[in-house]
């Protein structure tokens, strides 16, 4: 067995990584190093006020409604029922302090039960 070599494509490799790390930070840097202040636009404001839950649902709904690239074909999915108790929990309680942590452990506490008890 030999051990790993510096050819073409290591350094190939190790420049693309150095690369895109220059890229990113240098992205990033950008509006530090600025000596005035920025502002965003009005619109854009309000529009990064509803990215941080567009990604979380992003990442949940699929999770939530699909089993290995298909949805699911049951309603014995422990899933659903935690994800419903969740959301009915944030509405009931949303505006005031705590929601999101309380729409977690309320899912969770569904959840649980339903997937561990009776195997959903």
């Amino acid at each position: 067995m030999s051990g790993p070599s510096m050819d073409g494509t290591d350094l190939w490799t190790l420049g693309v990584i150095v690369g895109m790390t220059l890229v990113t930070v240098i992205t990033r840097c950008f509006f530090l190093v600025s000596a005035k202040d920025w502002v965003l636009p009005h619109w854009a404001q309000r529009g990064l006020q509803y990215a941080p839950i567009a990604a979380l649902a992003a990442v949940v709904v699929p999770e939530v409604i699909m089993t290995q690239g298909q949805l699911i074909a049951t309603w014995q999915d422990a899933r659903i029922y935690a994800a419903l108790a969740g959301a009915a929990f944030y509405f009931w309680r949303k505006g005031q302090g705590q929601a999101v942590l309380g729409t977690i452990v309320s899912g969770m506490a569904i959840y649980l039960p339903l997937h561990l008890g009776l195997g959903w």
